[in-house]
């Protein structure tokens, strides 16, 4: 078999070529991901957000040393909110309700309800899986399980300058969502019927694939922390514009120390107002330009000896 043999100083020349060529990759992978980096935080600065928490507030003072009993008890929950909006919001503005300390990935919430029944009448009396939320009084619930038993029930209403800001409502959930996993033919029943009411209720007359704010809920979030859409202010909100909230406090995240917020966000070309992405992008450029810096600066002080041929294995020797 030929072997193919390099001299010291040419394959010293070899090594140097490919240490110049591998700091230039490094730098050139550190010049994309800075760059990245900027565009991806520039979008997100770019997007304007207003977080307002209501869940305190909107409890009167004389009930705030028991919230529970408050928000469980009977009677009018509305409530008055004031919104200053700091930046030009250009339509659509999407409004969402922010929960927090909210677990919707726990294993028994998650694994109590059934998909099949959701797309088919004819699996309507399969809730084995949506204990404890599976049956009243020996019918069927129809959508079983906690999750859709829990679903958000505050309301919101906007004004500006006296005039009602309309919220849209239509397709805010996902389209594969509304012709897939939820049936043209499956109405509710006996849902939100016996005690303990878990949250809102649904329109028996209307099939679930046209009542998106239970098909928004019923994808569950990953993470504690989580927003879901509530709907669409389709026209601008000005700088400096006051937009007065009627919110109905409803849904209980006191038993729990949860926490309610409502938000305002308009949105950019990758989406809402993150700057995880950039952030990401910028610290593993950082990290790669460090390791050029690092290595360039090592071999430079002390470079290493290459393309010495008494380290080939034929000319060792048999004791070494």
């Amino acid at each position: 078999m030929p072997f193919k043999i390099y001299s010291a100083g040419a394959s010293s020349l070899q090594a140097n070529s490919h240490s110049k060529l591998g700091d230039l990759d490094i730098s050139c992978c550190w010049g994309c991901l800075h760059s990245l980096g900027v565009i991806c935080l520039f979008a997100s600065q770019g997007v304007v957000e207003i977080v307002d928490r209501y869940d305190t507030h909107c409890v009167p003072e004389s009930s705030r040393a028991n919230k529970v009993a408050y928000i469980q008890s009977e009677g009018d929950k509305m409530c008055n909110r004031t919104i200053t909006v700091t930046k030009t919001m250009k339509h659509p503005v999407y409004v969402y309700y922010q929960l927090e300390n909210y677990y919707q990935n726990h294993r028994r919430y998650v694994k109590s309800r059934n998909d099949a029944q959701l797309r088919s009448p004819k699996e309507e009396n399969d809730v084995q899986t949506c204990a404890p939320e599976d049956n009243v009084a020996g019918h069927p619930i129809v959508p079983c399980g906690l999750v859709a038993w829990s679903l958000f029930n505050d309301t919101y209403k906007f004004s500006r300058n006296s005039q009602e800001l309309l919220v849209n409502k239509k397709d805010i959930s996902w389209k594969s969502d509304r012709d897939s996993k939820f049936g043209k033919n499956v109405y509710s029943k006996n849902f939100q019927t016996g005690a303990p009411i878990g949250g809102g209720t649904l329109d028996p007359k209307k099939p679930l694939s046209e009542q998106e704010d239970l098909i928004v809920w019923m994808r569950t979030a990953a993470l504690p922390i989580f927003r879901k859409l509530y709907g669409k202010i389709e026209t601008d909100l000005n700088a400096g514009d006051t937009i007065m909230v009627l919110l109905e406090n409803n849904y209980n995240t006191y038993s729990f120390n949860g926490e309610k917020k409502l938000v305002l966000s308009t949105t950019s070309w990758l989406g809402g107002r993150n700057d995880f992405l950039g952030v990401a992008y910028l610290t593993v450029g950082s990290i790669c330009l460090f390791l050029a810096v690092t290595f360039s600066v090592l071999y430079l002080v002390k470079p290493r000896q290459l393309g010495d041929p008494s380290y080939l294995s034929w000319n060792r020797s048999p004791g070494g």
